[in-house]
């Protein structure tokens, strides 16, 4: 049974940071690619970052550069996404996905084939 389970969530003020972990089970990590998704009150959800399995290749929403880090540590089986100088419109529920095609470069939900149950982040201004 597969298993990705996020945490690393919770409340921070506007310009502070957050690290989102991601533990993945019952599937052989090292070959997927994985992304992170979230999705905000009354909103789709939306392509946050992703990672290629090798950890070589990465990719992220634009609006996100600078700001967010995606990485892995398959010895882990773990994926992580640094989030900096946090601000109020990233307040959502950040999800994790695994993609076992392993490019990491899919943006849409359809290109995923697990996904965790998500970990909430709040920004106040």
């Amino acid at each position: 049974q597969v298993q990705l389970v996020e945490s690393g969530g919770g409340l921070v003020q506007a310009g502070g940071s957050l690290r989102l972990s991601c533990v993945a089970s019952g599937l052989p990590f090292s070959n997927y690619a994985m992304g992170w998704f979230r999705q905000a009150p009354g909103k789709e959800r939306d392509f946050v970052a992703a990672i290629s399995w090798t950890g070589l290749s990465t990719y992220y929403a634009d609006s996100l550069k600078g700001r967010f880090t995606i990485s892995r540590d398959n010895a882990k089986n773990t994926v992580y996404l640094q989030m900096n100088n946090l601000k109020p419109e990233d307040t959502a529920v950040y999800y994790c996905a695994a993609d076992k095609t392993g490019y990491g470069s899919g943006r849409a939900e359809w290109q995923y084939d697990y996904w965790g149950q998500g970990t909430q982040v709040t920004v106040s201004s």
